[in-house]
């Protein structure tokens, strides 16, 4: 196996099951089939899978292109261990609703924080304009 630069590399892992995490946080499972120059991929057979604590939920995708500037990380899947997860499967509507109720739970800390802040002067929004 020979180095290859840039987004050639890739050319390795066509038709092979990939595991991609995008700059939103989604994670993706598909089969890559193509690239081009600017690393954009198009996955086939696509589930994007949703975790929340030990459960996760894969909703299908069918066919999804993706822009390579939004792949944060991509790696084949190990198909011998692919089902031997420490993790339950749930339903689509159950890890749904599991990743509501943390998003709550995330949107509540954050208040917190922001108060404890201002509460001892910090303006949270100022501070961040700042940057």
């Amino acid at each position: 196996m020979s180095y290859l630069p840039g987004t050639a590399s890739l050319v390795e892992e066509i038709d092979k099951k990939l595991l991609v995490v995008l700059r939103d946080g989604r994670t993706l499972i598909g089969y890559l089939r193509t690239i081009d120059q600017f690393a954009n991929l198009v996955l086939h057979r696509t589930i994007e899978r949703i975790h929340v604590g030990k459960k996760y939920g894969d909703i299908p995708r069918g066919i999804f292109i993706v822009r390579g500037e939004n792949v944060v990380l991509l790696g084949e899947v190990d198909l011998e261990n692919e089902d031997k997860l420490p993790l339950e499967q749930v339903n689509i509507d159950t890890i749904l609703e599991l990743q509501r109720e943390q998003q709550v739970e995330r949107e509540a800390e954050q208040e917190r924080k922001k108060k404890a802040m201002a509460e001892r002067g910090i303006n949270v929004d100022q501070a961040i304009d700042d940057f």
